[in-house]
């Protein structure tokens, strides 16, 4: 439990239960009786780390494990933050209140990449040395893991090890090899060596880089036999795949506060511009029976009367009608509501509507992604306009009459036509609201148009494109704006200057290190909240080291370029994206993985979407 030093300063600070533990479901342990010791950190605030469903299953696992004992760790908030600094009070864990310096381990999820100066300062927080190479002993070994370890070089000098793809095998092996290595008194490097032997383990300090005169990459070369290739971890039976039976239930309101069933894992779309669509193939599913019983279990050992149904899109399960059926007649039964995010504008049906109208006042997101065709087909988006408004169609005739669409402004080949396309598609949803004999009589509709500013990420198609910048991007925003002529239309955007900061670290490589340590000395932290964010300051930053931001946005890179992130395998072949890349630039489409197999790599695995589609055709 948390200290007396602790107890003191909670009632000075906005949300105390952000920081005491306590909660029905936390696990405790006697720190006596287990052999490893893991924090896992979460570099945002309470609120929205305990609604990731990543930190909940390995949460979870990993205590299943008698000789393992994870606990949480969050950032603190900046109240809480200067008054633990003021008082010397370490950065803590919420289940034992014991600071970070008594782990074996400090893993870290890496989920966006204005959370890096987060990572360093909860490091700093908790007296623990930045880098990597200042932490001799086999102790305090930072991990990482999550969607940016995809490109991690702009933290490789502060990690120890990075974990490559999906986490619940990787992460235990090289715990049990840590294990042993400490009972046979090895050496911090003598570990890691070891465990850059394990497949998804990526080691930086085995690894050297050289730059050429222009900044680009040279070589990246391997050393004391890491593999000169990463390849990513990949689980592929889904139904024997571990999931958590209970949930740590909050203190405090979260952003996601109801339970969580993931239904699959990968996505068989494509969308050029989707960064978790080409990491995550194949797609595997979860069977209906595996669903249904881990989604009583979680609802019973929590008390919650929601559960959302989690994947990157929800109607593309194979049998999304026939799965909705099933879990509506228990969750009737039982009064708990289902929620269905990630609906595509395709996938949405009158069927699918009467499974989920208990969720009618949160309203239905769609993402049509881009105002026009030509953009939609250049991005691989695969659906039409006509499809939207059937879609919203069907919504408003069961009584929804809020719709939130989203898209991205600064795609490759974007020009102010499909900016303004924007508008007018969100006018036409507004029309076809009017024109439906059967919408909710005495009520206006109210669609909310968001549009955030396109980021190109590692991985994928457009990893190679040059990023908007700033003034670009306001201009664009300005113009979409002004084409929007009803009050019927609420329009959001995102800020451009975070999402430009955003590409700079997406992209990046270890040049960036030299920033991030900068950024840290001088405190900055909480980079993705408008409260915290300095632009003008990380400007300064980056000139005081020397170092052009632009060169990681601004630039459009050659396809024979050495990348950051080359020497890492998703199982999708660096040949594919760049013929998506070609294909974008004549708005070509490419159908899903379902309709037809467009040989991404992916194949390697064995299993999935991929292997289903071979066996469909065989019969």
């Amino acid at each position: 439990m948390y200290s007396k030093e602790v107890e003191k300063i909670l009632l000075k600070v906005q949300k105390p239960g952000r920081y005491t533990g306590g909660e029905i479901n936390s696990v405790i342990k006697d720190k006596d009786k287990v052999d490893i010791r893991f924090a896992f950190c979460f570099p945002d605030t309470y609120e929205i780390g305990m609604s990731h469903l990543g930190m909940k299953i390995l949460y979870s696992q990993f205590n299943s494990y008698d000789h393992i004992w994870c606990e949480r760790v969050f950032a603190p908030w900046t109240d809480m933050e200067e008054l633990m600094r003021e008082r010397n009070i370490p950065l803590y864990a919420l289940e034992s209140g014991d600071p970070l310096t008594d782990f074996d381990f400090i893993g870290f999820t890496l989920q966006y990449e204005l959370s890096y100066t987060n990572v360093l300062n909860m490091l700093s927080l908790a007296g623990i040395p930045l880098l990597s190479s200042e932490r001799k002993e086999l102790k305090n070994i930072v991990v990482a893991g999550g969607t940016c370890t995809s490109n991690p070089e702009p933290l490789a000098d502060f990690i120890d090890i990075f974990f490559i793809g999906e986490g619940e095998d990787v992460d235990l092996e090289v715990m049990e090899l840590y294990r042993k290595c400490r009972n046979e008194g090895c050496t911090k490097d003598e570990f890691l060596i070891l465990a850059a032997q394990i497949k998804g383990v990526y080691v930086p300090a085995l690894y050297d880089v050289e730059y050429n005169e222009d900044g680009t990459i040279k070589s990246f070369t391997a050393k004391n036999g890491a593999p000169e290739r990463i390849e990513k971890r990949i689980i592929m039976d889904m139904d024997n795949l571990y999931y958590p039976d209970t949930f740590v239930v909050p203190l405090v309101e979260i952003v996601h506060d109801r339970a969580v069933a993931e239904i699959f894992r990968g996505c068989i779309r494509g969308c050029r511009f989707c960064q978790a669509g080409f990491l995550n193939r194949p797609v595997r599913e979860k069977s209906k029976e595996t669903i249904l019983s881990q989604c009583k279990a979680i609802c019973d050992s929590t008390g919650y009367d929601e559960i959302s149904l989690s994947s990157l899109s929800s109607s593309d399960y194979s049998d999304i009608v026939g799965l909705l059926t099933c879990l509506t007649e228990w969750s009737d039964t039982c009064g708990v509501s289902l929620s269905l995010p990630s609906l595509r504008v395709d996938g949405f049906t009158d069927d699918i509507m009467s499974k989920i109208k208990t969720v009618r006042k949160s309203g239905l997101t769609f993402a049509p992604e881009a105002g026009t065709q030509r953009l939609r087909d250049a991005i691989n988006k695969n659906v039409c306009e006509e499809e939207l408004l059937n879609t919203c169609r069907v919504a408003f005739s069961g009584g929804w009459t809020n719709v939130k669409l989203y898209f991205m402004i600064g795609l490759p080949t974007e020009t102010l036509d499909d900016v303004e396309g924007i508008a007018k598609l969100g006018q036409a949803v507004v029309n076809e609201y009017y024109r439906c004999e059967n919408r909710t009589k005495g009520k206006s509709v109210n669609v909310t148009v968001s549009a955030s500013s396109f980021v190109p990420k590692p991985h994928t198609p457009f990893q190679w494109e040059a990023q908007d910048d700033i003034d670009t991007i306001l201009m664009k925003q300005k113009h979409l704006k002004e084409s929007i002529t009803t009050k019927k239309i609420t329009f959001n955007y995102h800020a451009s200057n975070t999402s430009f900061l955003e590409g700079v670290f997406a992209r990046g490589d270890r040049k960036l290190c030299k920033v991030m340590l900068k950024a840290a000395e001088k405190g900055f932290h909480f980079d993705g909240w408008n409260d915290c964010f300095d632009f003008d300051a990380w400007m300064d930053l980056f000139e005081e080291c020397g170092i052009d931001p632009t060169f990681y946005t601004a630039r459009k890179r050659s396809f024979d370029e050495i990348l950051p992130w080359d020497f890492i395998s998703y199982g999708v072949s660096k040949d594919f994206l760049i013929k998506e890349c070609e294909r974008a630039y004549n708005s070509e489409t490419t159908p899903n993985c379902r309709e037809k197999c467009s040989n991404c790599g992916a194949a390697c695995y064995k299993g999935g979407v991929c292997v289903e589609k071979r066996q469909n055709l065989v019969h």
